[in-house]
């Protein structure tokens, strides 16, 4: 009798592309994994992977049996969570990405939450900036700040979030205070380059302005950023949700008011399809309960300026 662990062995061989990084993801040995595989083949009497010097790869038969197994775990998994459903449990495990700093700061205590009322409940998370793969690394759903690059995936907006320049009190004590962007030139740039625009964009009325920042440090992470703006190095442009604690606390000071920046939003998002498993939407609705709105972080630099 084929068993459901050896299914799920077999879809995550094919899906990672090898026995060590399936066996990694289930969090088992290879050799399990091995042998789950060789009882499936020995079960169905069929050849499901060609084993070459270069890799593995699904026959033709372990390509049907792949899209049927992945049906059935599918099935498995949406009456597993209708019943748990009927009793107001949250069942599965849930793999999530988050972007770095906003992840750390505000999903997770949104998570440790969710685990917290939720005792059967599963989390995989992920921080990174990095722009994944939702349906080919197998992600139930992201966060994602700013334009949504892929169309075909669903988006629920979240909250509204914009960018603010900052320095410290005592770099503006020693190299004084821009006005207007192009006073910028005459100051030290902090550049986070872990995005695709290397400049800055501002807002006069319906005038748009750009400028190309300038300085000798230059870090695609926001943390690092924020650190040396922090220390007095210079000029710099962040998230709000990164900076509005620094300045409450009178650590930074934001700039250039008068020249606004693009009002861009945080998404979550998911592989398109109208079935939403249960995990997913009740991150969805934890979400848009905690965060949605007018967040913290915008009302108190609305109040600023």
């Amino acid at each position: 009798m084929i068993e459901l662990d050896d299914l799920r062995g077999f879809v995550e061989v094919v899906e990672s592309g090898g026995f060590n990084r399936a066996a990694k993801r289930l969090g088992i040995s290879k050799s399990i994994v091995s042998r789950r595989i060789a009882r499936l083949e020995a079960d169905l009497g069929a050849r499901l992977l060609s084993r070459t010097t270069r890799g593995i790869s699904p026959t033709e038969a372990g390509l049907e049996f792949k899209a049927r197994s992945e049906r059935i775990l599918a099935e498995l998994e949406e009456a597993r969570e209708a019943v748990a459903h009927q009793g107001g449990e949250v069942v599965g495990c849930l793999r999530l990405s988050a972007p770095l700093s906003f992840g750390v700061r505000y999903v997770t205590p949104i998570l440790t939450q969710m685990a917290e009322r939720h005792p059967r409940f599963e989390m995989d998370v992920s921080y990174s900036d990095r722009m994944v793969d939702l349906i080919r690394e197998r992600f139930d759903a992201a966060i994602r700040i700013g334009t949504l690059r892929d169309s075909s995936l669903i988006a629920r907006r979240i909250a509204p979030v914009r960018s603010v320049f900052v320095a410290s009190p005592d770099y503006l004590a020693r190299n004084g205070r821009p006005r207007m962007p192009s006073d910028l030139a005459a100051h030290q740039c902090l550049i986070y380059t872990g995005r695709v625009a290397a400049d800055w964009q501002f807002h006069s009325g319906k005038r748009s302005i750009s400028f190309r920042p300038e300085g000798r440090l230059r870090s695609d992470s926001g943390e690092a950023i924020l650190q040396w703006a922090i220390a007095g190095l210079g000029i710099t442009e962040a998230p709000s949700f990164m900076v509005s604690d620094a300045i409450e606390s009178g650590t930074l000071e934001p700039l250039l008011l008068d020249y606004p920046t693009s009002e861009h939003a945080i998404h979550v998002v998911r592989p398109p399809g109208s079935y939403v498993p249960g995990k997913v939407r009740v991150l969805i609705d934890t979400l848009v309960e905690r965060l949605g709105g007018e967040p913290e972080w915008e009302r108190f630099l609305t109040l600023r300026e």
